[in-house]
């Protein structure tokens, strides 16, 4: 069983259904990047929607004997050799092996107006999205302690980029000089909200008041990974290597295997850098190492 519908359960379904295993995905139908107009970086796709790809492959799961069950995962437990997830519906499905696939969620900055703009002009990654707003004003807005990396990545996208502390400390003395040598203003003050006017942003208003012009904001979410399938099954979050600030992630091996026999992880639930095709080829490499068990298993 495959619990979340996204670039890596698809890719390990198909992989596995492939390899004449019965399998099926549940997924809840809610992808992380649904705001997102296109897909980029990703071989021959680059620019196709999420739920187009998606929808492809959907396709390709069941095109091999697998199945898609619409669904959210709410429980879980060990069951002889394998497992028992309960559904939100209350139906209950056995499987030999369990993997999981279903993501994170993005913890914005309290500002309004951002959640609602996320994934269009407020984004978070450069490879993502910074050939769509490159040549524009920029400003990122800092909120953790990824504030000054993002000011001078994104610069190479622009040369009109501000960096907005908000709630974070002004830069540190050597922080400051790169800043200033790339050509980066620091614009000091907690940023209350944002301002859009036709539906295009046009900048943020600083809590006392002052106006910083922008077309594009760039924003560090808390990337957090939660699963009550995995906190049932005894499978705890641990902290990035740059600390809980940055986000929070289950932790496996690197064939996708867990300390729980049988549980294996694949994609941004245990690897919050993930692009979508990164999170597709974890998943192809993770089923195969699943399904090597299986055979060895006999």
């Amino acid at each position: 069983m495959v619990i979340g519908g996204g670039p890596a359960g698809l890719s390990a379904a198909t992989t596995l259904a492939r390899s004449l295993r019965s399998v099926v995905v549940i997924d809840d139908g809610h992808p992380r990047n649904a705001p997102a107009a296109g897909v980029h970086n990703f071989l021959t796709r680059d620019g196709v929607s999420p739920a187009d790809l998606l929808a492809a492959g959907r396709d390709e799961v069941t095109r091999y004997g697998g199945s898609v069950r619409p669904g959210r995962a709410v429980a879980a437990r060990t069951s002889g050799d394998g497992f028992q997830v309960t559904l939100a519906d209350g139906d209950v499905i056995e499987a030999r092996r369990l993997l999981v696939t279903t993501g994170l969620t993005d913890e914005l900055p309290d500002v309004a107006g951002l959640r609602e703009r996320f994934g269009r002009d407020v984004v978070h990654c450069p490879y993502c999205h910074g050939w769509e707003i490159r040549g524009r004003r920029i400003a990122v807005l800092a909120s953790g302690p990824m504030g000054v990396h993002q000011a001078i990545l994104f610069r190479q996208w622009t040369d009109d980029l501000v960096l907005l502390t908000h709630t974070t400390e002004a830069p540190a003395p050597e922080q400051a000089a790169l800043l200033t040598g790339r050509g980066i203003a620091v614009v000091a003050g907690v940023v209350d909200r944002l301002e859009v006017d036709d539906d295009r942003l046009r900048g943020v208003r600083l809590a006392d008041g002052r106006s910083v012009g922008c077309d594009a904001i760039v924003v560090g979410p808390r990337m957090v990974a939660s699963s009550p399938v995995l906190d049932d099954l005894g499978l705890k979050p641990v902290a990035h290597p740059m600390g809980e600030a940055v986000g929070m992630t289950y932790p496996a091996e690197p064939t996708g295997a867990t300390t729980v026999p049988g549980l294996w992880l694949a994609g941004n639930v245990t690897d919050l850098q993930a692009q979508v095709i990164t999170a597709a080829a974890q998943g192809v490499a993770v089923a195969a190492a699943l399904n090597m068990e299986l055979v060895l298993a006999g």
